[in-house]
C-alpha cells in the first residue's frame, strides 16, 4: 500500500471502532433508562428507549456497510481481518441487546400502567446492574484489546444464570402461593429474562474479543478454557 492508502485504511478501521463503541454506549443508557423505568415508573423514559432503539439499528446498518467497504476496498489481513469480522458478528449481540433493553422498557410500562397490587417483591436491579457492568466491561476490552479483561466477563455470565435461575424459582413460589401475582410475575420473569439474555450477548462479545486479539475462538469451550487463551497459553478442551 502507498503512505495515502494507509492513512485511508487506518482511518477507516478507527471509524468502524469508534462507531461501534457509541453504539454500545446507546445500549447502555437503553439498558439503565429501562430499568429506572421498572424501578422508579418514570414512564418518559420508555419513550427515550424506544428512540434509542432506532438509533441503534441506524448503527447497525452504517457499521455493516463500512465493514464491507473496507473489505472491498484494501483486503486486510491478520489482526485487522480479525477485528472487521469480530466487529461485524458482534453487532448483532449489541443490536440485540438493545431489543432486550427495549422489551424490559415495554413491559415496565405494562407493570406500572396496570397498577396491580399484588406484585411480587423480587429485587431485580443487582441483576441488571451485573449485565451492565458486563457490557461496559466486554466494551473496555474491545476498545483496549484487552483479552483478560473479556475472559473476566465470560466468567462472570456463570453469576447472572444462577441469578436467573434463582428469579425464576422465587416467581414460581409466588404464582404458586398467591394466583393474584401470576399476571406481574410473569412480565418480571419476562424482564428478568431479558437481562439474562442480554449477558450472554456481553459474553458473546467479550469471545470475540478474545478471538480478535488471540486468534482464539473460545466459543462453547469454558470459561477456564477463555482466560488460558486470554492470557495466551496452550488451549484445554475442558468445559466448566
Amino acid at each position: 500500500m502507498t503512505e495515502h492508502t494507509n492513512k485511508q485504511f487506518d482511518a477507516d478501521l478507527e471509524g468502524v471502532r469508534s462507531q461501534f463503541l457509541a453504539m454500545g454506549g446507546v445500549v447502555e443508557a437503553m439498558i439503565q433508562d429501562s430499568i429506572d423505568a421498572l424501578t422508579n415508573g418514570d414512564l418518559n423514559l420508555v419513550d427515550k428507549v424506544r428512540e434509542r432503539e432506532k438509533d441503534v439499528n441506524r448503527y447497525e446498518v452504517d457499521i455493516d456497510q463500512r465493514i464491507s467497504y473496507i473489505l472491498a476496498r484494501h483486503q486486510p489481513t491478520a489482526i485487522d481481518l480479525r477485528m472487521l469480522l469480530a466487529v461485524s458478528k458482534m453487532l448483532t449481540d449489541m443490536e440485540r441487546s438493545g431489543d432486550e433493553a427495549e422489551k424490559v422498557a415495554t413491559v415496565a410500562r405494562r407493570i406500572h400502567e396496570a397498577e396491580i397490587r399484588a406484585t411480587p417483591t423480587v429485587d431485580l436491579r443487582h441483576m441488571a446492574n451485573r449485565v451492565l457492568a458486563m457490557l461496559r466491561q466486554s466494551l473496555d476490552a474491545f476498545a483496549r484489546l484487552d483479552p483478560v479483561q473479556a475472559a473476566q466477563v465470560v466468567r462472570s455470565d456463570k453469576e447472572v444464570d444462577k441469578e436467573w435461575k434463582a428469579a425464576l424459582r422465587q416467581f414460581i413460589s409466588f404464582m404458586i402461593e398467591d394466583p393474584r401475582t401470576i399476571s406481574p410475575s410473569i412480565d418480571l420473569i419476562f424482564i428478568a429474562r431479558a437481562l439474562e439474555r442480554i449477558g450472554d450477548h456481553a459474553k458473546n462479545m467479550s469471545e470475540r474479543v478474545i478471538y480478535m486479539v488471540r486468534g482464539a475462538d473460545v466459543r462453547h469451550t469454558g470459561a477456564k478454557n477463555a482466560e488460558r487463551q486470554a492470557r495466551g497459553e496452550e488451549e484445554n478442551t475442558e468445559t466448566t
